[in-house]
């Protein structure tokens, strides 16, 4: 009997979902308390999955980059947050509606109805001619179940430009755009308020008596970044470097309703590449990638008000500036060559450059990896040029030395004008604020000295800014003050703030689409199974072997006492390759355990029978084309660490070991 899979068939998303939690790979978290939305636990082959995955992450950047791994606190000062701009800045729109309450994400809100529009245009226009001209007054027909309505053409395309665009609208632009397209909630017939504003970090209290604010980090970056000094002291005061971290982060969701793609709490792995801004962001390993291609949506696109995509080699694309700099796109394409490795299926992946209005307050250019799910294109990886704002403001905020200190060759003699402070009588006078009062004083840009200097001569006082200190104007009196004057200095060494380039990995998001983008129905299409009644429908999970949760399953022919010391030995061996291997030796048909693991993604399976028992050869069975080879066991051994490690692939152990049909003509008898 053969099989085939389901292609062309639409992508049945509950059916997945109700499997995935049937086999415990994720379950909505405090489920028999009613389940709280946006958060998930991930049960034994979910772990599974997401540690290999985070495994994987780590070899392909941390080892094979050189970086530096730290693990930083979650719970983060409400200070850090506020100087770093997430305070007043790390917010998303939301909408509600006024007559049951619903709050909603405003831009979402307007892409579900647009898309509902268009879908419904769509199958209005597949409504037979006849049909039609039958009641030409008739604009409204029910079609599969849903309202479906003829729209102009010129009312399609405004549709389109508008969801080509909707990241880089404001709230009052999207407030807008739900008025005037009469944008009503499809539950209750209204049309929601006006969107505000509302930040998504969840607050805490630090301590027993609640005076220290804090919040539950929304990303792992801040620590890194308040760790560089230290970080660059263990690299040795080397430069480039990149630091890198994986931990939960939090972000309070407006209406997460789309299962493990906009959770609450979730795993993030990621890296800041320190490099030096007038190096013009060079990447010493560019050549290496410069030829991978990569499908790019840039800006100017998206902001005519379409999605049309290029495929370009990443060399080209920062060549002519697309990409803003080297170190920026080595990274894109690392990021594209991690996917493609955990087994992320090539055609469901974009490169989508932000656009203005939804750049984040650090970054200079941002593109998103974002990969195709049921729930449309999801960004599962960010990529950022930080510039130099994250050093720079804490290093203002806390007169912390952040910057880099190198020496040079050839000493540099210039004039600048200094700011001398008499640290005998300075921290006296301000007391607890002094620090941040010099730190202010300091950051006073060159250009603005010599005004200050003429200010102290004439009246024998400066009035300085200073955040956060009295009404945020502080008075420095001449005897607080040593000297502004204009000196000769001979310079040494140069010092310098890195700019920031940094992937970060939402670690939920790729797992999720890992699921979709593998899983796939194997049918039978032998018509004497149909007559039979023996037809069957198995779900599969196609993860790659090196990601897979669980790598072989060994299975018994029968529970018989004689399989058991050949399985402890399989089982051991595989332990010492590190391949991690389950026993079934339930008395299931030997189809049937295979077509329960399948659903698990095992991607081997060894078979133990009786003909192993006298010549100790086992058949080895490859998930996806259910085909198998027999041989002895080193042989099997050998095949199956290929196998995990990706060195080889099934196609390459077919040539290599005898081919075995048996065992799994017992599928025919399944369900």
């Amino acid at each position: 009997m053969s099989t085939t899979t389901l292609k062309g068939q639409p992508f049945d998303r509950p059916v997945l979902d109700s499997m995935l939690r049937r086999r415990m790979f994720y379950s909505p978290s405090f489920e028999i308390y009613g389940g709280v939305a946006g958060l998930y636990d991930y049960g034994p082959p979910g772990c599974a999955l997401l540690n290999n995955i985070v495994n994987l992450w780590r070899k392909h950047f941390i080892l094979e980059e050189d970086m530096l791994e730290v693990d930083c606190t979650a719970l983060t000062p409400a200070e850090v947050l506020k100087t770093s701009g997430h305070v007043d800045k790390f917010a998303d729109w939301m909408c509600k509606d006024p007559k049951n309450g619903d709050i909603m994400r405003a831009d979402h809100f307007v892409e579900q109805i647009l898309e509902a529009r268009l879908k419904g245009d769509k199958d209005a226009r597949g409504v037979k001619v006849e049909e039609k001209e039958a009641d030409p007054k008739k604009k409204k027909k029910k079609v599969k179940g849903i309202e479906a309505v003829k729209l102009d053409d010129s009312v399609v395309q405004e549709y389109e430009e508008i969801l080509a665009r909707i990241d880089n609208y404001n709230g009052e632009e999207l407030g807008d755009l739900i008025t005037k397209y009469v944008m009503k909630n499809p539950e209750t017939g209204v049309i929601p308020e006006k969107p505000v504003e509302f930040n998504l970090m969840f607050q805490a209290s630090i301590g027993p008596s609640s005076n220290m604010p804090g919040y539950l980090r929304p990303e792992t970056a801040q620590g890194q970044f308040l760790n560089f000094a230290k970080l660059l002291e263990f690299n040795n005061q080397q430069m480039p470097f990149a630091s890198a971290s994986i931990g939960k982060s939090f972000r309070n969701e407006i209406s997460p309703r789309a299962g493990l793609i906009r959770v609450r709490e979730f795993l993030m792995a990621e890296i800041e590449h320190y490099v030096d801004p007038e190096g013009g962001k060079k990447h010493e390993r560019f050549e290496e990638v410069k030829d991978i291609e990569l499908v790019l949506l840039n800006r100017h696109t998206q902001l005519a008000g379409k999605t049309d995509v290029k495929k370009v080699a990443i060399g080209q694309a920062v060549a002519d500036g697309t990409v803003d700099n080297e170190t920026l796109g080595y990274f894109l394409a690392r990021i594209q060559l991690f996917l493609a490795k955990i087994g992320v299926d090539q055609s469901k992946v974009r490169f989508r450059q932000h656009m203005a209005n939804e750049m984040a307050h650090y970054a200079a250019d941002c593109w998103d990896a974002e990969l195709q799910t049921s729930y449309g294109w999801i960004e599962c990886v960010g990529c950022a040029d930080r510039s130099a704002y994250d050093l720079t403001v804490h290093a203002n905020k806390t007169g912390a030395p952040l910057m880099v200190r190198e020496r040079l060759d050839i000493p540099i003699s210039h004039e600048e004008w200094i700011i001398e402070l008499n640290k005998k009588t300075f921290g006296p006078a301000f007391k607890k604020d002094g620090k941040t009062v010099e730190a202010a004083v300091q950051a006073i840009p060159k250009e603005k000295r010599e005004v200050l200097a003429q200010e102290l001569a004439s009246n024998g006082t400066i009035v300085v800014e200073v955040e956060g200190v009295g009404n945020g104007k502080v008075e420095i009196k001449k005897d607080l003050i040593v000297a502004i004057e204009k000196r000769t200095r001979v310079q040494n060494t140069r010092e310098y703030t890195p700019n920031v380039i940094e992937p970060s990995f939402g670690l939920g998001r790729i797992l999720y689409a890992l699921l979709e983008q593998n899983y796939w129905t194997r049918t039978s299409d032998d018509p004497a199974a149909e007559t039979r009644g023996t037809a069957y429908c198995k779900k599969v999970l196609s993860f790659p072997p090196i990601v897979a949760p669980t790598k072989v399953l060994l299975v018994p022919l029968s529970n018989h006492e004689s399989f058991k010391p050949l399985l402890k030995k399989m089982s051991h061996k595989l332990r010492v390759l590190g391949v991690s291997s389950k026993i079934d030796d339930s008395g299931a048909s030997i189809g049937k355990r295979y077509s329960r693991n399948d659903e698990l993604g095992t991607p081997l399976g060894i078979t133990i029978d009786f003909q192993s028992l006298s010549d100790d050869t086992f058949t080895l069975r490859d998930r996806d084309s259910t085909k198998q080879v027999r041989a002895d066991t080193d042989k099997i051994m050998a095949a199956i660490k290929s196998l995990v490690d990706g060195s080889k692939a099934w196609a390459e152990i077919e040539k290599e070991l005898p081919v075995f049909e048996g065992q799994e003509v017992e599928a025919v008898a399944i369900r």
